[in-house]
């Protein structure tokens, strides 16, 4: 059940226990404390809300940061890491494979924003030997959920 719980959630946070439990079948009590154990045991770390800001006019720029680091003797890449979360433009970091150790995502209010972060405040920590900042353009789909699809021309052609 509760991995089935997990997907549903995935997709909709906003379903209510009653319709999730009819979709599973089960008791609305026993998925409300299934749920609420996820909860407190951290494996639903929260809820989120996809927001297309453009569609309300809303100036934001997304920027995704890669960073090269020292890893730090006897806590390795944690410690770095837990520093660049601190801060709240950071919306998400993950240690990855390849080229660089971390990838950043960022927002803002505006490329300058961001840039100013990345010198003043990134840049500057401990074991950070060097960033790529690569901003978002235009997003199509994020999270599973298409944001922006092109718009496809529906004239008829003539000949």
């Amino acid at each position: 059940m509760t991995e089935k719980i997990l997907t549903i959630l995935e997709k909709n946070a906003r379903i209510k226990t009653d319709d999730l439990a009819n979709i599973l079948g089960e008791d609305p009590v026993r998925v409300r404390q299934e749920v609420e154990k996820l909860e407190s045991d951290k494996v639903i770390c929260g809820y989120h809300t996809l927001i297309n800001w453009d569609k309300i006019g809303q100036e934001k720029a997304d920027a995704l940061i890669e960073v090269k680091v020292t890893p730090q003797r006897g806590v390795g890449f944690d410690q770095v890491a837990e520093r660049i979360w601190q801060y709240p433009e950071v919306s998400s970091i993950y240690l990855v494979s390849g080229n660089c150790d971390f990838v950043v995502l960022l927002q803002g209010k505006s490329m300058r924003e961001i840039a100013m972060f990345v010198s003043e405040k990134l840049s500057t920590i401990d074991g950070v030997l060097s960033t790529t900042t690569q901003f978002i353009l235009k997003k199509y789909k994020q999270e599973g959920f298409v944001v922006d699809s092109p718009r496809r021309d529906e004239r008829q052609a003539i000949s």
